[in-house]
């Protein structure tokens, strides 16, 4: 697994990883990262063969995404968890799709 700043996100996406925002489906319709896929974390593992690398791992804050990232690490996947998570994407200056404010989307 490794970190992966906001700003180096673009070289991710440039790569073909798939963008994997893993809080409710209501977190995500708030504010979200334009181009991710909404996969709650709890529905995670009902997923695991259907995904190839590379991954980045996306929530509000970094712990959901912290834990998506070990177990698609452990399955052998190439993964990446956004540090600072959406706020931090937001808090760069990046746009985000949605109908709220990444600070509605909390990351527990």
């Amino acid at each position: 697994m490794q970190d992966v700043y906001p700003n180096e996100l673009s070289l991710w996406q440039k790569r073909g990883a798939l963008l994997l925002d893993v809080r409710s489906p209501e977190e995500y319709a708030l504010a979200h990262i334009p181009g991710s896929h909404n996969l709650p974390l709890e529905r995670l593992l009902e997923h695991l063969a259907e995904f190839k690398g590379p991954i980045v791992t996306i929530c509000a804050t970094g712990s959901r995404a912290g834990l998506a990232a070990e177990v698609l690490s452990y399955e052998g996947l190439e993964v990446g968890k956004l540090v600072g998570g959406l706020q931090g994407y937001a808090a760069h200056g990046y746009p985000l799709a949605g109908r709220g404010t990444p600070t509605e989307a909390t990351c527990s």
